[in-house]
């Protein structure tokens, strides 16, 4: 019998020669991204994790929505974006997007608000309340408890886990996620980092993180993209291990700390070229 042989996957991400000009051909045009290239697979059953780091101003954000198709940034000015072989048109249910400011419906409970895209789908309130209710356990929360709470009534690592259910429950194929864990104190967000690693294991979703903390991206990233100042584009792409233990512990190994020391040095000499104080 010939064997069969299965056509190559689509790469899940391309970025060729990206750049993104704001205000062309005006007294304010600002180049936030130039010459942004890279490729992120589709390996089966095996979502990557994407760091981007980079000095404060370097366009990472902009790439972020690039991928999600969300004006202004999107589209780019110049170069190639495919996403599983095609083009971005704009925002698209294959993309989830979670950022640092906690955004909900003040006057929906939470698991209206982890409901809300399955309704836009025009699905049943039963069927969609049904599975709300399972992502509210699947993030940690009292289905009981917390369910039928209000934004308001939440903490900051609460409103987190409301935010990534919400996007986790339409099944995305991509996660991205802007500095989500920013303005949480540091228990509550090594926490974060964990329910993350488990959630993205089970999802095998291919996750992009925008991340200010070095130590974040060293922790979650399987590869980890360090941006040059404006306007940025990668100067070193690293590989990491992939989280086998709980973040508090790994993060205190000897190995992780000169990981993170080296990628440190690397930002601050840029900052420093660049007069950031």
């Amino acid at each position: 019998m010939a064997e069969i042989i299965k056509p190559p996957r689509p790469d899940v991400c391309v970025f060729d020669k990206v750049g993104k000009t704001y205000a062309a051909g005006t007294a304010r045009e600002y180049t936030a991204i130039k010459d942004v290239t890279f490729r992120v697979p589709d390996v089966e059953g095996h979502g990557e994790l994407v760091a981007i780091l980079g000095p404060s101003g370097c366009g990472k954000s902009t790439v972020l929505k690039i991928i999600a198709g969300l004006e202004p940034q999107y589209p780019q000015t110049t170069g190639t974006v495919l996403l599983f072989g095609k083009p971005v048109l704009g925002p698209g249910a294959d993309r989830g997007m979670v950022f640092q400011e906690y955004t909900a419906f003040d006057n929906r409970t939470v698991v209206d608000n982890i409901a809300f895209g399955l309704e836009c789908q025009g699905v049943s309130r039963a069927e969609r309340i049904e599975k709300a209710l399972v992502w509210v356990k699947k993030v940690g929360l009292d289905p009981a408890r917390d369910a039928h709470k209000f934004p308001h009534q939440l903490s900051g690592g609460m409103r987190q886990r409301v935010a990534i259910a919400r996007s986790l429950i339409l099944n995305p194929r991509i996660l991205l996620r802007d500095e989500p864990f920013g303005a949480l104190d540091p228990m509550t967000r090594l926490r974060m980092q964990d329910l993350l690693v488990t959630l993205w294991r089970d999802a095998q979703a291919t996750v992009f993180f925008v991340t200010h903390s070095i130590e974040e991206a060293v922790y979650l990233g399987d590869r980890i993209y360090v941006f040059g100042n404006a306007p940025g584009t990668i100067v070193e792409q690293i590989a990491s291990k992939r989280p086998e233990k709980p973040a508090v512990v790994r993060q205190a190994e000897p190995d992780f700390a000169e990981q993170v020391r080296s990628i440190r040095e690397k930002i601050a000499k840029m900052e420093a070229e660049a007069g950031v104080v």
